[in-house]
């Protein structure tokens, strides 16, 4: 390689392209101040905490890691905080959460199990530690920006004044925990956190999680068959869920308050928000066919139902919302054919307009980000009064963050490597600001086509060789390159979801990658038509869009096609190869679910129903029985770390491919988990994919092809 490093290893060691790029961005109320985390450059893991003074354009960091521990920061690391990670699939180290008063005066986070107090506003000094128990965890600012709560072990903590580092709540039980999220609602509903202040900052509101009729499974590692196996609480299909109750907590007083939001057969504590308009909490059945949106009093715990709302399939959740406004409800509900915004009820959006999320509201309207073409995604400002402003055009997948009349636009497109992040403010309105990003650009020249395919005009992408490595001449294997399971997407007007596709590509691969039925962005039809087969319509899309695609474009040879996937991916590689031998050549299934009673509740449940009252649903859809039909080469890859996907998936896939005689590949990973942050492990998977795909179709043992990444005064190239 001449001294230049190959794709797979640059994407390993920048966490695919995206250290040093700007993230978690906070807008403060009045618009003067913007937070945000970013690593010092695109090999560098270790994110510091930065303001941007908006009037001055001036960036300033304000906490680094290096300067306040000695060595490593993920040294004394909690496992709470690991396990947080691992569910937000966190990649980084350093800084990589943090919390503030809406002001953005202040903001608290941990270092190692350490907690620390920085001011944020120009002129405060260094960031101070705080007192602490050890293993400090999840610290949440109150509204004052002094004190702190904090989670350690079971109990729930504060800390920050004159009183010093005290217990909130806690008990002696070891199946309960005070202040944290349960499994299902880190994993599955985007609730990472169990504690919430008050506006006044005199009370906290708490969960009261109990894991005692969660079955108990065990992650063993059998590479160090001397090390004690882990013991993880895992709610599988059609087993009890964690117990979760609330109660108000006078942090001075003593005062406890049982919060009655469980009254009336909710299962699922999806959000909460407490803000001077009340305290909200949005719930859901075990079924998820029915949301609640309920207001809590703190003083008796009582909760009023302010909206109910119901579908024969599940209910969607949706980031952002609800949330109360001004006393009125802000909702995002289906209505017809779109996912639409809604003020007490009543849409206030277009029916051409796909809701993808809600980040900012206050007496004029809303920010949101909204979809028109299921590619792309742009933000838009919203009336109350039905006007609609889309501050993004063009083809992209942007974002938003907004307060005070401030906004922060974030987005990526096909044609520009990285993920920009400008500016825009009132208090600065002759000029915006680039928030710099120095994370290294992949150095590809991407030829993705977006198109649509079939019947279904099933939105896909076909990512053909650059143009200075392709031929022109000659057929070419095809390799499927899907997620495609429900509740994601793969098939954007964004760079970074092709790079490892367009890698392939480079070595004499046509790919496509598909989002079927199941996926966002076309409408609740579309997304519920799945409802009771996670198997059937997904293959049946994918096969679909491949005949179309060939039609399309002539090269692609169809006597050889590959599909290779991770996590739901994984599952759809591997179903392919039993399934349809008859299209598909060769198969590799990362982390697959092959069983889903063995995967969680929130999720299964959503699409399949509980096992005890739709058993059929689930027996259609496990690979298990369909074994002994394997004639194609199959690898298999899982992490034996995994806690959401667990190994058992793949063993037990193994084993039934075994005794049905069919020779198949395992690769088992050890010490990894459902993400492979791993320089190596991530480097080497996909070249053993390569090779592993080159021989199951029969193609010459080429060396991976490269192309020199481009030349910058950062490594690798800046996407500033």
């Amino acid at each position: 390689m001449d001294g230049v490093e190959s794709f797979p290893r640059r994407q390993a060691r920048t966490r695919r392209f995206t250290l040093g790029e700007p993230r978690d961005i906070r807008v403060s109320a009045d618009g003067a101040r913007v937070a945000f985390l970013r690593s010092p450059g695109p090999v560098d893991p270790v994110n510091g905490l930065w303001v941007l003074d908006v009037a001055a354009g001036a960036e300033r960091l304000v906490a680094d890691p290096g300067s306040l521990l000695d060595g490593s920061s993920d040294r004394g690391l909690p496992e709470a905080e690991r396990a947080r990670r691992e569910r937000v699939r966190e990649t980084g180290s350093g800084i990589v959460s943090y919390d503030a008063d809406a002001d953005l005066g202040a903001a608290v986070f941990s270092l190692g199990g350490r907690l620390w107090r920085a001011g944020l506003a120009e002129g405060d000094g260094p960031p101070e530690p705080l007192e602490a128990r050890p293993a400090a965890f999840d610290p949440r600012l109150a509204p004052d920006g002094r004190r702190a709560a904090y989670v350690a072990g079971p109990a729930l903590r504060v800390t920050g004044d004159a009183t010093g580092d005290r217990v909130v709540i806690e008990e002696p039980a070891e199946t309960v925990s005070w202040g944290s999220a349960e499994f299902v609602a880190a994993e599955e509903m985007g609730r990472t956190r169990g504690h919430w202040w008050c506006p006044d900052g005199r009370r906290l509101l708490a969960a009261r999680v109990d894991t005692a009729a969660v079955p108990t499974w065990w992650i063993a590692d059998p590479a160090s068959p001397g090390a004690e196996p882990v013991e993880i609480s895992y709610p599988a299909a059609g087993a009890a869920n964690a117990s979760v109750q609330l109660a108000v907590l006078d942090v001075d007083g003593g005062g406890r308050t049982d919060v009655a939001w469980d009254e009336g057969g909710w299962e699922y504590l999806a959000s909460v928000s407490w803000s001077d308009d009340g305290l909200l909490l949005v719930v859901q059945t075990r079924d998820q066919r029915t949301l609640g949106v309920l207001e809590a009093d703190p003083g008796s715990g009582s909760c009023r139902l302010l909206r109910q709302v119901a579908d024969a399939s599940w209910v969607e959740l949706v980031p952002g919302a609800p949330r109360l406004e001004g006393g009125r409800l802000v909702t995002v509900e289906d209505h017809g054919t779109a996912r639409r915004l809604c003020l007490d009820g009543e849409a206030v959006t277009p029916d051409d307009v796909q809701v993808r999320a809600v980040h900012h509201t206050d007496a004029a309207g809303a920010v949101v980000t909204a979809s028109v073409d299921p590619a792309d995604i742009q933000v838009a400002r919203l009336g109350w009064d039905g006007t609609l402003e889309w501050l993004t055009a063009g083809p992209g997948v942007n974002g938003a963050a907004a307060g005070g009349g401030t906004v922060v636009l974030t987005g990526r497109t096909l044609e520009q490597a990285g993920r920009h992040c400008v500016v825009t403010s009132r208090l600065r309105p002759d000029r915006s600001h680039r928030i710099a990003s120095y994370a290294a650009d992949p150095g590809l020249d991407l030829n993705v086509r977006i198109v649509e395919l079939g019947d279904r005009k099933l939105v896909s992408a076909l990512v053909m060789p650059s143009p200075e490595l392709d031929t022109g001449t000659g057929p070419l294997p095809v390799l499927l390159d899907p997620y495609a399971g429900p509740h994601a997407q793969r098939v954007q007007r964004a760079g970074a979801l092709f790079h490892t596709s367009q890698w392939f590509a480079d070595q004499g691969f046509a790919v496509l990658v598909v989002d079927g039925r199941g996926t966002p962005g076309r409408g609740p039809a579309f997304e519920r038509a799945v409802r009771g087969d996670l198997a059937g319509p997904v293959l049946e899309d994918q096969i679909d869009a491949l005949g179309a695609a060939a039609a399309l474009e002539p090269r692609l040879d169809l006597s050889r096609v590959a599909v290779r996937g991770w996590s739901f991916g994984g599952y759809l590689a591997a179903l392919a190869v039993l399934r349809r031998p008859d299209v598909f050549s060769a198969a590799v299934a990362g982390a697959p679910v092959t069983d889903w009673r063995l995967y969680d509740t929130h999720y299964t449940e959503r699409y399949l129903g509980h096992p005890g009252e739709e058993p059929a649903n689930y027996e259609r859809t496990d690979l298990t029985p369909l074994a002994g039909g394997l004639e194609r080469p199959l690898m298999l890859i899982h992490g034996l770390a995994d806690d959401n996907v667990v190994a058992a998936h793949t063993l037990r896939l193994s084993q039934a491919l075994t005794e049905a005689g069919r020779p198949h590949t395992v690769l088992p990973l050890s010490g990894v988990t459902h993400m492979t942050p791993q320089e190596e492990v991530a480097e080497n998977l996909l070249l053993i994919q390569l090779r592993f795909l080159q021989e199951a179709l029969g193609m010459p043992p080429l060396a991976p092809r490269e192309q020199p990444p481009q030349e910058n005064a950062r490594e690798w190239g800046s996407s500033q």
